[in-house]
């Protein structure tokens, strides 16, 4: 009975070259798979990125428990063998990348930079590699809108041609590098997989490796650079876009009545209803500011009785005026005009 109470014992935990070897081994995996399923989202392309994510980022604290790279180091310090531990923080962006969330995509995005970041800091403290570190994300808002604040001219045309000459130039030399690279590491390793390779070629296998995911993130936090600024520019669209309404406060119910006299009754007859009359309605409604005429500017109030007063004048000047034509025809016409019944 005792030995049936005892629990067997789980495997052991995955060490930090498999770790390692896992998770790049389900990002080849994702790449390759994605080139066969119709879209990266489909159930099991993502449940492969789940998993490596689970255990790049497992390797991910190991590296940083056992700090195998340090500041203070040179490059022919570190083990043949501990190079490829310097992969971790790039493989692991490149599976983040791989998620598919609208909702996240930002927060995956950024998230995915700072860890390709984080590859190119230990690589430049290595001296591993000629680049330059691209921009924090933080400073990146303020030299677009400090540059967006510049006054457009002759001088700033002709640096912003000569900035994207560079930085074409700059591309085409990373590409010819990323060849020459690939084409060094396919020659190697059949070697370093089977076991064959001595030291040095294991150390120049990774060093080539990390070579090429340094071409590799550079060109990728460029892309995450467009895409956060899209991203952005679509989340601030969506917030001035969303309607402010004001919510109504619910209206009871209630029974309209002619007077006064006959809300009595009809509150006795209905007592759980709340009763008005015509004009407390029309005054509860104009206080809310609801009726539909309000919006209609109305006459001032002395407007009427100038209109009237002024008719009243126009019609004793009238009355005047054919008095006095009255008067005139009488001159001219004595009594009798006209009467031919009293003509001899």
């Amino acid at each position: 009975m005792a030995d049936q109470d005892q629990r067997q014992p789980g495997p052991p935990p995955l060490r930090l070259p498999e770790l390692l070897e896992g998770g790049w081994r389900l990002l080849d995996e994702v790449e390759a798979g994605s080139a066969h399923e119709p879209s990266s989202g489909a159930v099991p392309v993502q449940r492969q990125v789940q998993q490596g994510l689970r255990l790049l980022e497992r390797a991910a604290r190991a590296v940083a428990e056992l700090q195998l790279f340090s500041h203070n180091e040179e490059l022919e310090e570190i083990a043949s063998a501990d190079l490829k531990f310097m992969l971790v923080p790039a493989l692991l962006a490149a599976l983040i990348l791989k998620q598919v969330s609208p909702d996240k995509r930002l927060e995956h995005v950024q998230r995915a930079r700072a860890s390709f970041m984080d590859f190119l800091k230990v690589c430049k403290d290595y001296g591993i590699g000629h680049f330059e570190l691209p921009q924090e994300s933080d400073h990146l808002d303020e030299d677009q809108s400090a540059g967006s604040s510049q006054r457009v001219g002759p001088t700033s045309d002709q640096a912003a041609l000569i900035a994207m000459a560079t930085n074409r130039q700059a591309k085409i030399e990373r590409y010819k590098q990323k060849k020459e690279v690939e084409n060094r590491l396919a020659s190697l390793k059949t070697s370093v997989d089977g076991g064959h390779a001595d030291e040095e070629q294991i150390r120049e296998y990774y060093l080539l490796q990390i070579k090429k995911w340094i071409s590799t993130s550079l060109e990728e936090i460029e892309s995450i650079d467009q895409e956060i600024a899209i991203l952005s520019r679509r989340e601030a669209l969506k917030q001035v876009q969303r309607p402010s309404t004001r919510a109504r406060p619910p209206m009871k119910p209630f029974i309209l009545t002619r007077d006064a006299a006959q809300a009595k009754v009809f509150g006795t007859g209905y007592p759980s209803l709340a009763t008005m009359t015509v004009d407390d309605w029309y005054e509860q409604r104009q206080k809310q500011g609801v009726l539909p005429d309000q919006g209609i500017p109305q006459r001032p109030a002395g407007t009427e009785e100038e209109e009237e007063k002024k008719e009243e004048e126009e019609e004793s000047e009238t009355a005047v005026w054919r008095a006095r034509e009255w008067d005139e025809w009488k001159d001219t016409h004595p009594r009798g005009y006209g009467n031919r019944k009293n003509m001899g």
